[in-house]
């Protein structure tokens, strides 16, 4: 229990630590996401929508743009999907290590193997 709340406060901390960078990443989906219902003509709430679904690359299909300059800006979400997820993943492998090292006895693993 005590490596789960280690792992849960690490991970706090990196993430409030990123959340600029974070955030900075979810403004520019939702913009981008805006101007290309924009020039789908889509409603607001289903650009967002449409943003969202294609950031987590799940991409249902009910919206898919059709001009070119909102297919660039699709791709430029996607990327942008793809940095939010791999900030968060390095940031979870970072806070299963750090509290690993205080909580795994190297010694008693050591002596266990011979």
């Amino acid at each position: 229990m005590e490596f789960t709340i280690a792992f849960v406060k690490t991970f706090y901390l990196a993430v409030k630590l990123g959340a600029p960078l974070l955030l900075t990443d979810i403004a520019s989906i939702l913009i981008l996401g805006l101007i290309v219902g924009r020039l789908e003509k889509w409603k607001p709430g289903e650009a967002i929508y449409w943003s969202c679904m294609t950031v987590t690359t799940v991409g249902y299909g009910d919206f898919h743009p059709a001009r070119g300059f909102s297919r660039f800006l699709a791709i430029l979400i996607a990327v942008h999907g793809l940095i939010i997820f791999a900030i968060l993943g390095s940031v979870a492998v970072q806070a299963t290590l750090i509290p690993a090292e205080t909580h795994i006895d190297v010694q008693a693993i050591r002596s266990a193997k011979n």
